[in-house]
């Protein structure tokens, strides 16, 4: 939970802490890890009770809805039915966009190849005419 905080910003919660709660800080503390304590044992006797309901061992991480229907509802063989066709059409998107990369890395080296093989005089070649301009006749 305190993983993203360094040494410094820790040392700076407590005094933060010590300023707003003073003397009361111990007791507060107690009071929270009171109050997380309380929580993980509704969570587990949630799950308990989920675990005989339902006649299976229900773990906490189970509750997520895709990981219920993956473990409690669908066998292997069904999992593994619907997951085939998923598969070839990944298989094959894939492929195409491997052959498109490979495409356009040639592209690219031809376009980079024209581009050296092209004289260094442009100014041999004529200009391009004006395009021509209509007037709107209103």
């Amino acid at each position: 939970m305190l993983d993203n905080l360094n040494s410094w910003e820790f040392i700076g919660l407590l005094l933060i802490a010590l300023l707003i709660f003073g003397e009361r800080l111990p007791k507060v503390i107690g009071d929270g890890m009171r109050m997380l304590r309380g929580l993980r044992a509704m969570a587990t006797n949630a799950t308990g009770d989920l675990s005989k309901e339902l006649g299976t061992d229900i773990k906490l991480e189970d509750l997520n809805p895709k990981a219920f229907v993956r473990k409690h509802l669908l066998s292997e063989e069904d999992e593994a039915a619907l997951r085939k066709p998923l598969t070839g059409i990944y298989d094959d998107l894939r492929g195409e966009l491997n052959n498109a990369g490979k495409l356009a890395a040639e592209t690219k080296a031809n376009v980079n190849a024209m581009a050296t093989a092209t004289p260094s005089s442009s100014s041999s070649t004529p200009a391009a005419p004006a395009p021509a301009r209509f007037d709107d006749a209103t």
